[in-house]
Protein backbone atom coordinates (compact mmCIF):
# COMPACT_ATOMS: atom_id res chain seq x y z
CA UNK A 1 0.00 0.00 0.00
CA UNK A 2 1.19 3.50 -0.84
CA UNK A 3 -0.16 6.51 1.04
CA UNK A 4 0.71 10.20 0.85
CA UNK A 5 0.56 12.49 3.90
CA UNK A 6 0.91 16.20 4.63
CA UNK A 7 2.92 16.49 7.85
CA UNK A 8 3.88 19.37 10.13
CA UNK A 9 6.89 18.35 12.20
CA UNK A 10 9.43 19.77 14.56
CA UNK A 11 12.91 19.96 12.97
CA UNK A 12 14.21 16.96 14.92
CA UNK A 13 11.17 14.91 13.84
CA UNK A 14 11.94 15.66 10.18
CA UNK A 15 15.68 15.04 10.43
CA UNK A 16 15.75 11.44 9.17
CA UNK A 17 13.62 8.74 7.60
CA UNK A 18 13.53 6.81 10.86
CA UNK A 19 12.29 9.90 12.73
CA UNK A 20 9.53 10.41 10.14
CA UNK A 21 8.51 6.75 10.45
CA UNK A 22 8.23 7.15 14.24
CA UNK A 23 6.06 10.24 13.75
CA UNK A 24 3.78 8.37 11.33
CA UNK A 25 3.38 5.63 13.88
CA UNK A 26 2.47 8.08 16.63
CA UNK A 27 0.35 10.46 14.57
CA UNK A 28 -1.23 8.15 11.97
CA UNK A 29 -1.23 4.85 13.83
CA UNK A 30 0.87 3.06 11.22
CA UNK A 31 3.27 0.42 12.54
CA UNK A 32 6.71 1.83 11.74
CA UNK A 33 8.06 -1.67 11.08
CA UNK A 34 5.68 -2.04 8.13
CA UNK A 35 6.89 1.17 6.44
CA UNK A 36 9.61 0.04 4.06
CA UNK A 37 10.43 3.48 2.73
CA UNK A 38 9.41 7.12 3.10
CA UNK A 39 9.97 9.40 0.12
CA UNK A 40 9.82 13.14 0.75
CA UNK A 41 7.95 14.87 -2.08
CA UNK A 42 7.94 18.48 -0.85
CA UNK A 43 9.69 20.26 2.02
CA UNK A 44 9.52 23.78 3.42
CA UNK A 45 10.37 25.48 6.71
CA UNK A 46 7.91 27.66 8.60
CA UNK A 47 9.95 29.98 10.85
CA UNK A 48 7.36 32.72 11.23
CA UNK A 49 6.81 31.93 14.92
CA UNK A 50 9.19 31.04 17.72
CA UNK A 51 8.28 27.37 17.36
CA UNK A 52 9.72 26.30 14.03
CA UNK A 53 8.06 23.62 11.94
CA UNK A 54 9.05 21.65 8.87
CA UNK A 55 6.19 21.07 6.44
CA UNK A 56 6.52 17.81 4.53
CA UNK A 57 4.56 16.02 1.87
CA UNK A 58 5.64 12.37 2.04
CA UNK A 59 4.86 9.14 0.28
CA UNK A 60 4.93 6.10 2.57
CA UNK A 61 5.49 2.65 1.08
CA UNK A 62 3.72 0.32 3.51
CA UNK A 63 4.44 -3.35 3.06
CA UNK A 64 6.01 -2.86 -0.36
CA UNK A 65 9.11 -1.44 -2.01
CA UNK A 66 9.29 1.63 -4.29
CA UNK A 67 9.21 0.77 -7.99
CA UNK A 68 8.88 4.31 -9.37
CA UNK A 69 11.84 6.58 -10.11
CA UNK A 70 12.54 9.67 -8.06
CA UNK A 71 12.56 11.83 -11.19
CA UNK A 72 11.12 11.75 -14.70
CA UNK A 73 13.47 10.79 -17.51
CA UNK A 74 13.61 12.56 -20.87
CA UNK A 75 14.47 10.54 -23.97
CA UNK A 76 17.03 12.13 -26.29
CA UNK A 77 17.27 10.77 -29.83
CA UNK A 78 20.23 10.66 -32.20
CA UNK A 79 20.07 13.72 -34.47
CA UNK A 80 23.04 13.11 -36.75
CA UNK A 81 22.13 14.19 -40.28
CA UNK A 82 18.99 16.02 -39.08
CA UNK A 83 18.13 19.68 -39.81
CA UNK A 84 20.31 22.04 -37.79
CA UNK A 85 19.94 25.12 -35.59
CA UNK A 86 22.65 27.32 -34.14
CA UNK A 87 22.55 28.07 -30.41
CA UNK A 88 24.69 31.02 -29.27
CA UNK A 89 25.71 30.57 -25.64
CA UNK A 90 26.11 27.53 -23.38
CA UNK A 91 24.39 29.00 -20.34
CA UNK A 92 21.10 27.56 -19.05
CA UNK A 93 19.08 29.13 -21.87
CA UNK A 94 21.37 27.71 -24.54
CA UNK A 95 21.85 24.28 -22.95
CA UNK A 96 18.15 23.67 -22.42
CA UNK A 97 17.41 24.97 -25.91
CA UNK A 98 19.93 22.48 -27.34
CA UNK A 99 18.53 19.56 -25.36
CA UNK A 100 14.96 20.40 -26.37
CA UNK A 101 16.03 20.67 -30.02
CA UNK A 102 17.40 17.13 -29.75
CA UNK A 103 14.10 15.93 -28.29
CA UNK A 104 12.36 17.46 -31.31
CA UNK A 105 14.73 15.93 -33.86
CA UNK A 106 16.86 18.98 -34.65
CA UNK A 107 20.66 18.95 -34.48
CA UNK A 108 22.02 21.81 -32.31
CA UNK A 109 25.34 23.53 -33.00
CA UNK A 110 26.23 25.26 -29.72
CA UNK A 111 28.68 28.17 -29.94
CA UNK A 112 30.31 29.33 -26.68
CA UNK A 113 32.80 32.19 -26.49
CA UNK A 114 34.32 30.93 -23.23
CA UNK A 115 35.96 27.72 -22.12
CA UNK A 116 34.52 24.46 -20.86
CA UNK A 117 33.43 24.46 -17.25
CA UNK A 118 36.64 22.90 -15.87
CA UNK A 119 39.10 25.11 -17.75
CA UNK A 120 36.98 28.07 -16.77
CA UNK A 121 37.74 27.40 -13.09
CA UNK A 122 41.40 28.27 -13.64
CA UNK A 123 40.61 31.69 -15.08
CA UNK A 124 38.15 32.42 -12.29
CA UNK A 125 40.83 31.59 -9.70
CA UNK A 126 43.17 34.15 -11.31
CA UNK A 127 40.67 36.95 -10.66
CA UNK A 128 41.16 36.58 -6.91
CA UNK A 129 44.87 35.66 -6.95
CA UNK A 130 46.22 38.03 -9.59
CA UNK A 131 43.33 40.48 -10.13
CA UNK A 132 43.31 39.41 -13.79
CA UNK A 133 40.03 39.19 -15.68
CA UNK A 134 39.97 37.18 -18.90
CA UNK A 135 37.27 38.93 -20.97
CA UNK A 136 36.20 35.62 -22.52
CA UNK A 137 36.42 33.33 -19.48
CA UNK A 138 35.13 34.63 -16.15
CA UNK A 139 32.11 34.44 -13.85
CA UNK A 140 29.82 35.48 -16.74
CA UNK A 141 31.34 33.83 -19.81
CA UNK A 142 32.01 30.14 -20.32
CA UNK A 143 30.15 26.84 -20.21
CA UNK A 144 27.23 27.06 -17.81
CA UNK A 145 26.95 30.83 -18.08
CA UNK A 146 26.69 33.17 -15.11
CA UNK A 147 24.78 30.56 -13.08
CA UNK A 148 27.53 27.94 -13.08
CA UNK A 149 29.72 29.76 -10.56
CA UNK A 150 27.20 32.09 -8.97
CA UNK A 151 25.26 29.82 -6.69
CA UNK A 152 23.07 27.53 -8.76
CA UNK A 153 19.82 28.54 -7.07
CA UNK A 154 16.79 27.17 -8.89
CA UNK A 155 13.94 29.18 -7.37
CA UNK A 156 11.68 30.89 -9.87
CA UNK A 157 8.31 32.61 -10.02
CA UNK A 158 8.05 31.90 -13.76
CA UNK A 159 5.73 28.89 -13.54
CA UNK A 160 3.24 30.43 -15.98
CA UNK A 161 5.97 30.54 -18.62
CA UNK A 162 6.57 26.83 -18.79
CA UNK A 163 7.24 23.53 -17.11
CA UNK A 164 9.39 24.23 -14.08
CA UNK A 165 9.33 20.57 -13.05
CA UNK A 166 10.70 19.53 -16.44
CA UNK A 167 13.77 21.75 -15.96
CA UNK A 168 14.43 20.35 -12.48
CA UNK A 169 13.99 16.76 -13.66
CA UNK A 170 16.47 17.29 -16.51
CA UNK A 171 18.98 18.57 -13.95
CA UNK A 172 18.41 15.41 -11.87
CA UNK A 173 18.84 13.22 -14.95
CA UNK A 174 22.26 14.82 -15.41
CA UNK A 175 23.45 14.32 -11.85
CA UNK A 176 21.80 16.90 -9.60
CA UNK A 177 20.48 15.75 -6.23
CA UNK A 178 16.77 14.91 -6.24
CA UNK A 179 16.44 17.28 -3.28
CA UNK A 180 15.88 20.02 -5.87
CA UNK A 181 12.50 18.41 -6.60
CA UNK A 182 11.61 18.57 -2.93
CA UNK A 183 12.77 21.85 -1.43
CA UNK A 184 10.72 25.04 -1.66
CA UNK A 185 13.87 26.93 -2.67
CA UNK A 186 15.93 24.33 -4.58
CA UNK A 187 19.68 24.76 -4.82
CA UNK A 188 22.39 22.66 -6.46
CA UNK A 189 25.50 24.50 -5.28
CA UNK A 190 28.54 25.79 -7.13
CA UNK A 191 30.57 22.75 -6.13
CA UNK A 192 28.15 20.33 -7.83
CA UNK A 193 26.64 22.30 -10.71
CA UNK A 194 29.72 22.19 -13.00
CA UNK A 195 29.58 18.39 -13.16
CA UNK A 196 25.87 18.55 -14.02
CA UNK A 197 26.60 21.03 -16.81
CA UNK A 198 29.35 18.81 -18.19
CA UNK A 199 26.92 15.88 -18.28
CA UNK A 200 24.41 18.01 -20.21
CA UNK A 201 27.10 18.84 -22.76
CA UNK A 202 27.98 15.16 -23.07
CA UNK A 203 24.34 14.35 -23.80
CA UNK A 204 24.29 16.93 -26.59
CA UNK A 205 27.44 15.47 -28.16
CA UNK A 206 26.43 11.83 -27.66
CA UNK A 207 23.17 12.50 -29.51
CA UNK A 208 24.95 13.98 -32.51
CA UNK A 209 24.93 17.66 -31.57
CA UNK A 210 28.00 19.85 -31.54
CA UNK A 211 29.54 22.15 -28.93
CA UNK A 212 32.29 24.59 -29.91
CA UNK A 213 34.17 26.38 -27.14
CA UNK A 214 36.29 29.54 -27.41
CA UNK A 215 34.26 30.57 -30.44
CA UNK A 216 32.68 34.02 -30.28
CA UNK A 217 29.85 35.17 -32.48
CA UNK A 218 30.92 38.48 -34.00
CA UNK A 219 27.87 39.02 -36.20
CA UNK A 220 24.76 37.57 -37.76
CA UNK A 221 24.62 36.76 -41.47
CA UNK A 222 21.30 38.15 -42.70
CA UNK A 223 19.82 37.83 -46.19
CA UNK A 224 16.43 39.26 -47.15
CA UNK A 225 15.59 39.90 -43.48
CA UNK A 226 16.29 36.26 -42.65
CA UNK A 227 19.22 35.00 -40.60
CA UNK A 228 21.09 32.26 -42.46
CA UNK A 229 24.19 31.90 -40.27
CA UNK A 230 26.74 33.67 -38.12
CA UNK A 231 30.23 35.10 -38.26
CA UNK A 232 32.58 33.75 -35.59
CA UNK A 233 36.04 34.40 -34.23
CA UNK A 234 38.27 32.12 -32.19
CA UNK A 235 39.02 33.37 -28.67
CA UNK A 236 41.74 30.77 -28.07
CA UNK A 237 45.33 31.86 -27.54
CA UNK A 238 48.19 30.65 -29.72
CA UNK A 239 48.18 29.97 -33.48
CA UNK A 240 44.37 29.72 -33.65
CA UNK A 241 43.82 33.13 -32.05
CA UNK A 242 41.60 35.56 -33.94
CA UNK A 243 40.68 33.06 -36.68
CA UNK A 244 37.43 34.27 -38.24
CA UNK A 245 34.98 32.26 -40.30
CA UNK A 246 31.39 32.00 -41.37
CA UNK A 247 29.03 29.31 -40.12
CA UNK A 248 26.12 28.77 -42.53
CA UNK A 249 24.58 25.31 -42.06
CA UNK A 250 22.29 24.13 -44.84
CA UNK A 251 19.07 23.39 -42.99
CA UNK A 252 16.26 24.43 -45.30
CA UNK A 253 15.32 27.07 -47.82
CA UNK A 254 14.70 29.37 -44.87
CA UNK A 255 18.32 29.35 -43.80
CA UNK A 256 19.58 28.18 -40.44
CA UNK A 257 17.67 29.47 -37.40
CA UNK A 258 19.70 31.02 -34.58
CA UNK A 259 18.79 30.94 -30.88
CA UNK A 260 20.58 33.91 -29.32
CA UNK A 261 21.19 33.02 -25.65
CA UNK A 262 24.28 35.10 -24.87
CA UNK A 263 23.57 36.06 -21.24
CA UNK A 264 23.18 39.43 -19.55
CA UNK A 265 26.84 40.51 -19.87
CA UNK A 266 27.45 40.11 -23.62
CA UNK A 267 27.71 43.84 -24.18
CA UNK A 268 29.49 43.47 -27.51
CA UNK A 269 26.44 41.59 -28.83
CA UNK A 270 24.11 44.39 -27.77
CA UNK A 271 26.36 46.94 -29.45
CA UNK A 272 26.51 44.90 -32.65
CA UNK A 273 22.72 44.64 -32.76
CA UNK A 274 22.33 48.38 -32.16
CA UNK A 275 24.94 49.31 -34.77
CA UNK A 276 23.24 47.07 -37.32
CA UNK A 277 19.79 48.51 -36.62
CA UNK A 278 18.32 45.33 -35.16
CA UNK A 279 15.62 46.46 -32.78
CA UNK A 280 16.48 46.46 -29.08
CA UNK A 281 15.35 48.64 -26.18
CA UNK A 282 16.66 49.70 -22.79
CA UNK A 283 15.25 47.61 -19.95
CA UNK A 284 14.72 48.36 -16.27
CA UNK A 285 17.35 46.91 -13.97
CA UNK A 286 18.20 47.05 -10.26
CA UNK A 287 21.46 48.35 -8.83
CA UNK A 288 23.00 48.31 -5.38
CA UNK A 289 25.52 46.39 -3.29
CA UNK A 290 26.25 42.94 -1.90
CA UNK A 291 25.38 42.86 1.82
CA UNK A 292 27.27 40.33 3.95
CA UNK A 293 26.36 39.31 7.52
CA UNK A 294 27.82 36.64 9.80
CA UNK A 295 25.75 33.54 9.02
CA UNK A 296 25.19 32.86 12.72
CA UNK A 297 23.61 36.30 13.13
CA UNK A 298 21.16 35.72 10.26
CA UNK A 299 20.32 32.31 11.74
CA UNK A 300 19.53 33.92 15.10
CA UNK A 301 17.40 36.64 13.48
CA UNK A 302 15.45 34.40 11.14
CA UNK A 303 14.90 31.52 13.57
CA UNK A 304 14.09 33.84 16.50
CA UNK A 305 16.39 32.09 18.92
CA UNK A 306 19.85 32.58 20.37
CA UNK A 307 21.15 29.16 19.30
CA UNK A 308 20.41 29.95 15.67
CA UNK A 309 19.89 27.00 13.35
CA UNK A 310 21.00 24.41 15.89
CA UNK A 311 21.55 20.81 14.82
CA UNK A 312 18.55 20.17 12.60
CA UNK A 313 17.88 23.34 10.59
CA UNK A 314 19.61 24.61 7.42
CA UNK A 315 21.44 27.92 7.25
CA UNK A 316 18.75 30.60 7.28
CA UNK A 317 17.55 32.56 4.27
CA UNK A 318 15.79 35.91 4.14
CA UNK A 319 13.82 37.95 1.65
CA UNK A 320 13.08 41.65 2.05
CA UNK A 321 11.19 44.07 -0.15
CA UNK A 322 9.82 47.57 0.32
CA UNK A 323 9.00 50.72 -1.64
CA UNK A 324 10.97 53.93 -1.18
CA UNK A 325 10.09 57.04 -3.19
CA UNK A 326 8.23 55.03 -5.87
CA UNK A 327 11.02 52.54 -6.43
CA UNK A 328 11.41 49.00 -5.18
CA UNK A 329 14.20 48.20 -2.72
CA UNK A 330 14.76 44.51 -2.18
CA UNK A 331 17.10 41.64 -1.45
CA UNK A 332 18.24 39.65 -4.45
CA UNK A 333 20.00 36.29 -4.92
CA UNK A 334 20.30 35.55 -1.19
CA UNK A 335 23.19 33.15 -0.47
CA UNK A 336 22.99 31.57 3.01
CA UNK A 337 26.37 30.27 4.11
CA UNK A 338 27.88 31.70 0.95
CA UNK A 339 30.64 33.89 -0.42
CA UNK A 340 30.89 37.15 -2.33
CA UNK A 341 32.70 36.78 -5.67
CA UNK A 342 34.24 39.11 -8.28
CA UNK A 343 31.95 39.07 -11.33
CA UNK A 344 33.66 41.48 -13.73
CA UNK A 345 33.67 40.41 -17.37
CA UNK A 346 36.20 42.90 -18.71
CA UNK A 347 38.88 45.45 -17.84
CA UNK A 348 38.31 48.43 -15.54
CA UNK A 349 35.29 46.87 -13.86
CA UNK A 350 34.52 45.83 -10.30
CA UNK A 351 31.25 43.94 -9.99
CA UNK A 352 30.23 41.60 -7.18
CA UNK A 353 27.88 38.66 -6.98
CA UNK A 354 27.15 35.90 -4.48
CA UNK A 355 27.34 32.13 -4.48
CA UNK A 356 27.18 29.21 -2.07
CA UNK A 357 28.25 25.59 -2.14
CA UNK A 358 25.79 22.75 -1.68
CA UNK A 359 26.38 22.53 2.10
CA UNK A 360 26.03 26.30 2.57
CA UNK A 361 28.53 26.17 5.40
CA UNK A 362 30.51 29.40 4.96
CA UNK A 363 30.70 31.63 8.08
CA UNK A 364 28.92 34.37 6.10
CA UNK A 365 25.56 34.91 4.45
CA UNK A 366 25.05 37.52 1.74
CA UNK A 367 22.52 38.91 -0.68
CA UNK A 368 22.27 41.64 -3.24
CA UNK A 369 20.53 44.72 -1.86
CA UNK A 370 19.30 46.68 -4.82
CA UNK A 371 17.15 49.58 -5.95
CA UNK A 372 14.83 49.44 -8.94
CA UNK A 373 16.08 51.67 -11.75
CA UNK A 374 14.14 52.84 -14.81
CA UNK A 375 15.47 54.51 -17.94
CA UNK A 376 13.64 57.71 -16.98
CA UNK A 377 15.76 57.86 -13.81
CA UNK A 378 19.10 58.16 -15.61
CA UNK A 379 19.07 61.96 -16.11
CA UNK A 380 18.73 62.32 -12.32
CA UNK A 381 21.64 59.97 -11.71
CA UNK A 382 24.01 60.99 -14.50
CA UNK A 383 23.36 64.67 -15.28
CA UNK A 384 25.50 64.47 -18.40
CA UNK A 385 23.08 61.94 -19.88
CA UNK A 386 20.35 64.60 -19.96
CA UNK A 387 22.39 66.46 -22.55
CA UNK A 388 22.16 63.60 -25.07
CA UNK A 389 19.12 61.60 -26.18
CA UNK A 390 18.48 58.27 -24.51
CA UNK A 391 19.38 55.20 -26.55
CA UNK A 392 18.70 51.48 -26.13
CA UNK A 393 22.21 51.25 -24.64
CA UNK A 394 21.69 53.95 -21.98
CA UNK A 395 21.16 51.49 -19.11
CA UNK A 396 24.16 49.42 -20.24
CA UNK A 397 26.30 52.56 -20.27
CA UNK A 398 25.18 53.38 -16.73
CA UNK A 399 26.23 49.91 -15.60
CA UNK A 400 29.65 50.47 -17.15
CA UNK A 401 29.96 53.90 -15.54
CA UNK A 402 29.19 52.62 -12.06
CA UNK A 403 31.43 49.56 -12.41
CA UNK A 404 34.35 51.76 -13.50
CA UNK A 405 33.78 54.10 -10.55
CA UNK A 406 33.92 51.08 -8.29
CA UNK A 407 37.15 49.93 -9.95
CA UNK A 408 38.70 53.36 -9.34
CA UNK A 409 37.57 53.38 -5.70
CA UNK A 410 39.08 49.91 -5.27
CA UNK A 411 42.52 51.04 -6.38
CA UNK A 412 42.17 50.02 -10.04
CA UNK A 413 42.26 46.35 -9.11
CA UNK A 414 39.60 43.79 -8.21
CA UNK A 415 39.76 45.07 -4.63
CA UNK A 416 36.20 46.09 -3.80
CA UNK A 417 35.10 49.25 -1.96
CA UNK A 418 33.26 48.39 1.24
CA UNK A 419 31.53 50.04 4.21
CA UNK A 420 29.88 48.80 7.37
CA UNK A 421 26.09 48.83 7.11
CA UNK A 422 25.24 51.11 10.04
CA UNK A 423 28.04 53.51 9.04
CA UNK A 424 26.48 53.75 5.59
CA UNK A 425 23.03 54.51 7.00
CA UNK A 426 24.51 57.16 9.33
CA UNK A 427 26.80 58.55 6.58
CA UNK A 428 29.95 57.80 8.53
CA UNK A 429 33.35 56.66 7.33
CA UNK A 430 34.28 53.10 8.29
CA UNK A 431 37.64 53.02 10.05
CA UNK A 432 38.05 49.23 10.33
CA UNK A 433 36.51 46.52 8.22
CA UNK A 434 35.40 43.07 9.41
CA UNK A 435 36.57 39.84 7.84
CA UNK A 436 34.92 39.00 4.56
CA UNK A 437 34.48 36.11 2.16
CA UNK A 438 35.48 38.31 -0.80
CA UNK A 439 38.86 36.87 -1.79
CA UNK A 440 40.38 39.70 -3.88
CA UNK A 441 40.17 41.93 -0.79
CA UNK A 442 38.24 45.02 0.25
CA UNK A 443 39.09 48.63 0.96
CA UNK A 444 37.19 51.08 3.16
CA UNK A 445 35.25 53.49 1.00
CA UNK A 446 32.40 55.99 1.62
CA UNK A 447 29.76 54.32 -0.53
CA UNK A 448 27.24 56.80 0.82
CA UNK A 449 29.27 59.62 -0.75
CA UNK A 450 30.30 58.50 -4.23
CA UNK A 451 27.45 56.18 -5.24
CA UNK A 452 24.47 58.00 -6.80
CA UNK A 453 22.19 59.58 -4.21
CA UNK A 454 19.21 58.19 -6.10
CA UNK A 455 20.39 54.72 -5.04
CA UNK A 456 21.97 55.40 -1.64
CA UNK A 457 19.03 57.36 -0.24
CA UNK A 458 16.67 54.52 -1.05
CA UNK A 459 19.03 51.89 0.30
CA UNK A 460 19.34 53.79 3.58
CA UNK A 461 15.58 53.98 4.04
CA UNK A 462 15.16 50.38 2.95
CA UNK A 463 17.74 49.23 5.51
CA UNK A 464 15.91 51.11 8.26
CA UNK A 465 12.67 49.39 7.26
CA UNK A 466 14.29 45.94 7.19
CA UNK A 467 15.96 46.63 10.54
CA UNK A 468 12.62 47.44 12.14
CA UNK A 469 11.01 44.22 10.90
CA UNK A 470 14.03 42.03 11.77
CA UNK A 471 15.72 43.25 14.93
CA UNK A 472 19.49 43.06 14.64
CA UNK A 473 19.61 43.10 10.82
CA UNK A 474 20.75 46.73 10.63
CA UNK A 475 24.15 46.43 12.27
CA UNK A 476 27.79 47.35 11.85
CA UNK A 477 28.57 43.63 11.88
CA UNK A 478 27.21 43.65 8.32
CA UNK A 479 29.38 44.73 5.41
CA UNK A 480 28.31 46.42 2.18
CA UNK A 481 30.50 45.57 -0.83
CA UNK A 482 30.19 47.47 -4.10
CA UNK A 483 28.74 47.18 -6.62
CA UNK A 484 25.92 44.87 -7.68
CA UNK A 485 24.87 45.84 -11.22
CA UNK A 486 24.32 42.56 -13.10
CA UNK A 487 20.94 41.69 -11.61
CA UNK A 488 19.47 41.37 -15.11
CA UNK A 489 20.10 42.39 -18.70
CA UNK A 490 20.12 46.16 -19.34
CA UNK A 491 18.67 45.56 -22.81
CA UNK A 492 15.68 43.69 -24.23
CA UNK A 493 15.94 42.25 -27.74
CA UNK A 494 12.42 42.77 -29.07
CA UNK A 495 10.63 39.64 -30.26
CA UNK A 496 7.17 38.60 -31.36
CA UNK A 497 5.34 37.21 -28.30
CA UNK A 498 3.64 34.51 -30.37
CA UNK A 499 6.53 33.19 -32.46
CA UNK A 500 9.39 34.25 -30.13
CA UNK A 501 11.26 35.42 -33.23
CA UNK A 502 12.78 38.87 -33.48
CA UNK A 503 10.14 41.31 -34.68
CA UNK A 504 11.95 41.92 -37.97
CA UNK A 505 14.58 39.21 -38.54
CA UNK A 506 13.12 35.84 -39.50
CA UNK A 507 14.84 32.85 -37.93
CA UNK A 508 16.37 34.84 -35.06
CA UNK A 509 15.14 33.72 -31.64
CA UNK A 510 16.36 36.00 -28.79
CA UNK A 511 16.42 33.79 -25.72
CA UNK A 512 16.77 33.82 -21.96
CA UNK A 513 18.20 36.32 -19.56
CA UNK A 514 20.47 38.07 -22.04
CA UNK A 515 17.55 38.80 -24.35
CA UNK A 516 15.54 40.22 -21.46
CA UNK A 517 13.03 37.37 -21.09
CA UNK A 518 14.26 35.48 -18.02
CA UNK A 519 15.70 36.11 -14.59
CA UNK A 520 17.69 33.12 -13.39
CA UNK A 521 18.66 29.55 -14.19
CA UNK A 522 15.22 27.96 -14.27
CA UNK A 523 13.40 30.74 -16.12
CA UNK A 524 16.26 30.86 -18.66
CA UNK A 525 15.98 27.09 -19.12
CA UNK A 526 12.23 27.39 -19.63
CA UNK A 527 12.72 30.12 -22.22
CA UNK A 528 15.37 28.02 -23.96
CA UNK A 529 12.88 25.18 -24.33
CA UNK A 530 10.23 27.58 -25.62
CA UNK A 531 12.59 28.95 -28.26
CA UNK A 532 13.54 25.42 -29.34
CA UNK A 533 9.87 24.57 -29.78
CA UNK A 534 9.37 27.67 -31.92
CA UNK A 535 12.42 26.77 -34.03
CA UNK A 536 10.79 23.38 -34.57
CA UNK A 537 7.66 25.11 -35.87
CA UNK A 538 9.69 27.63 -37.92
CA UNK A 539 11.34 24.75 -39.78
CA UNK A 540 7.94 23.51 -40.87
CA UNK A 541 7.18 20.84 -38.33
CA UNK A 542 3.73 20.55 -36.76
CA UNK A 543 3.23 22.41 -33.53
CA UNK A 544 4.17 20.45 -30.42
CA UNK A 545 2.29 20.53 -27.14
CA UNK A 546 4.03 23.49 -25.58
CA UNK A 547 2.70 23.44 -22.05
CA UNK A 548 3.17 27.16 -21.43
CA UNK A 549 1.32 30.44 -21.71
CA UNK A 550 2.60 32.72 -24.49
Amino acid sequence: MINEFQLRLLPEQAASEQAIKRFLQTDKGINAETINHVRILKRSIDARQRTIYVNLKVRAYIGEEPTDDEYQHTDYQNVEGHPEAIVIGAGPGGLFAALRLIELGIRPIVIERGKDVHERRKDIALISREHTVDPESNYSFGEGGAGAFSDGKLYTRSKKRGNTDKILNVFCQHGASTSILIDAHPHIGTDRLPRVIENMRNTIIRCGGEVRFQTKMTGLIIKDSTVIGIETQSTASGPSAAISQELIPTTSGKGCPVILATGHSARDVYRWLHTNHIEIEAKDIAVGVRLEHPADLIDQIQYHRREGKGKYLPTAEYSFVTQVADRGVYSFCMCPGGTVVPAASGPEQVVVNGMSASLRNSPWSNSGMVVQLKAEDLPHIMPQSSQSPATPLSMLEFQEYLERQCWIQGGRRQTAPAQRMADFVNRKLTSTLPKTSYQPGIISSPLHFWMPEFITSRLREGFRTFGRSSHGFLTNEALMIGVETRTSAPVRIIRNPETLQHIRIQGLFPCGEGAGYAGGIVSAGIDGERCAEMVHEYLGYSRVSLGFTI
